[in-house]
This record gives structure tokens, sequence and C-alpha cells, in this order.
């Protein structure tokens, strides 16, 4: 009987950290899908307000993603932190 107690309890905590993982895991792979949508987005419009505006399309992109990303990447902090909590 001790046993089987101890057993079940094992397989609780396996499901357990399985479950836990699958989901850090899954928004994980959401928040880098959404990280590079918007990335594309913004550098396709920031291409076409660059070309309308005539400015240095290149480096109005580079400083435009480099912001995005760095926002994006302190966002999924919290969201990763948030899950783990």
């Amino acid at each position: 009987m001790l046993v089987l107690h101890l057993v079940v309890k094992v397989v609780v905590v396996v499901v357990v950290v399985v479950v836990v993982v699958v989901v850090v895991v899954v928004v994980v792979v959401v928040v880098v899908v959404v990280v590079v949508v918007v990335v594309v987005v913004v550098v396709v419009v920031v291409a076409v307000a660059a070309v309308v505006v005539e400015v240095e399309v290149v480096v109005v992109i580079v400083v435009v993603v480099v912001v995005v990303v760095l926002f994006l990447l302190f966002l999924s902090l919290f969201v990763a932190v948030d899950v783990a909590v």
C-alpha cells in the first residue's frame, strides 16, 4: 500500500512537471512568433514610410527593429516570470 501511494505521488509530480514544461515551451514559441511578426510588420511599415518621406531606409529600419526587439524581449521577460510564478 505504501509503494502504491509513492508511485501515485511520483506519477502526479511527473505529470505536473511535463504540463509546466509544455506550457513554458508553448509560451516561448508564441512569444517568438509574435516578435517575428511584429518585426516584419514594423520593417515593412517603416520601409514604406521611409520611401515616402525619402529618408535613409536602412538606418530607420535598423533603429526601429532594435527598439522593437528590445521592447519585446523586455515584455517576454515579464511573461516568462509570470508563467514561472
